[in-house]
């Protein structure tokens, strides 16, 4: 049975109301690694039991909830970019030998038209026991135009029986239109109590650093924990902190292949505790950095931050797509560079 996690409860029992008049297409949205995925297959696969308990989960029992648990439930979808399911194939040990396996470069990260044409047969039969179909589809901001155009044609006349549950990091890169077609769910950030204590009750050491590093999601934190690695978040907020242009393009050469959305988020962040440093002496997310971050504060124009912070906050739209990501990485570096010197 999927499970979801405690500071999801409230959220649970709130949809829970819902499912009198369950609408075709539900879009979950919030932070990045705060289990989103895992609560909408945990709803997903309550939607499909045969013998769902009073708290609205799954019985995890029946044969529906046997077919849910290995993966191929007749009236269940789940469409998601290539790269995830790779991803997901090799933490699961599966292609191994690396013959059907493609690599990392060449699995789309994108959500295709051609997975959501795929869904037609699937939604024109009949269903295995008479109840719903449920397609669950995420991120939802990694369909590309013509899967999302596939997608809307799909929620303006949804088949019966069918409920569409989609998740989405980045609502605002949705199409609007895509938008006006879901029952919007937020599925907010856990306090930083409540998932300082899950971490610690995971055994990750050093818990609060790697939450506040993460932004306060508790599953990236514990991904991030469980690798060890910071180097390359190291690489940059040394960068960061001692900005100069030589500097920059050194750092850039060797973070040219790291997500690039991961090094516009861990920038934000230290702009954000750049500022809050330099107008109230504070620091959220990089409490490791507290002295350099004093020190930059003292020295740099708040005028040159917020021109930084307004850069970074840009690059977010483009960053999934660079034309090349060696420059767009020197050009982000060498912006905040001029801003912060």
């Amino acid at each position: 049975m999927t499970a979801i996690h405690p500071w999801q409860q409230a959220a649970w029992e709130q949809l829970q109301h819902m499912r009198e008049r369950l609408p075709h297409a539900i879009l979950f949205y919030g932070a990045e690694g705060t289990g989103k995925t895992g609560f909408i297959e945990a709803f997903a696969q309550s939607l499909l039991c045969e013998n769902v308990r009073p708290d609205g989960h799954a019985c995890g029992e029946c044969a529906s909830c046997g077919w849910f648990a290995q993966q191929n439930h007749p009236d269940y979808r789940r469409v998601r970019p290539e790269a995830l399911e790779d991803e997901a194939a090799a933490a699961e040990g599966e292609d191994a030998d690396g013959d059907k396996k493609k690599s990392a470069k060449s699995a789309s990260k994108e959500i295709r038209i051609e997975q959501i044409r795929s869904l037609a047969d699937f939604m024109n039969i009949s269903t295995h026991r008479q109840g719903l179909r449920v397609v669950v589809l995420y991120p939802a901001e990694a369909l590309n135009m013509p899967a999302s155009n596939a997608l809307l044609k799909t929620l303006e006349e949804p088949p019966p029986g069918t409920v569409f549950l989609l998740s989405s990091n980045s609502i605002d890169r949705l199409l609007p239109t895509i938008l006006s077609r879901c029952r919007k769910f937020a599925l907010p950030m856990p306090a930083h109590d409540e998932a300082l204590a899950w971490l610690q009750a995971q055994g990750v050491q050093d818990a609060d650093s790697w939450l506040r590093e993460q932004g306060g999601a508790p599953l990236l934190a514990l991904a991030q924990a469980e690798s060890g690695n910071r180097e390359e978040l190291d690489v940059l907020l040394h960068l960061l902190a001692r900005p100069s242009a030589d500097a920059a393009l050194k750092a850039a050469e060797r973070l040219s292949k790291a997500p690039l959305a991961s090094l516009v988020a861990w920038e934000q962040r230290w702009l954000y505790d750049l500022l809050s440093c330099k107008l109230s002496g504070t620091v959220r997310y990089y409490p490791r950095y507290q002295r350099e971050l004093a020190a930059l504060a003292a020295s740099v124009h708040t005028a040159g931050v917020l021109k930084a912070i307004k850069g970074v906050t840009e690059r977010r739209a483009v960053a999934d797509h660079p034309l090349s990501p060696k420059l767009f990485v020197e050009d982000m570096l060498l912006e905040y560079t001029l801003c912060c010197t």
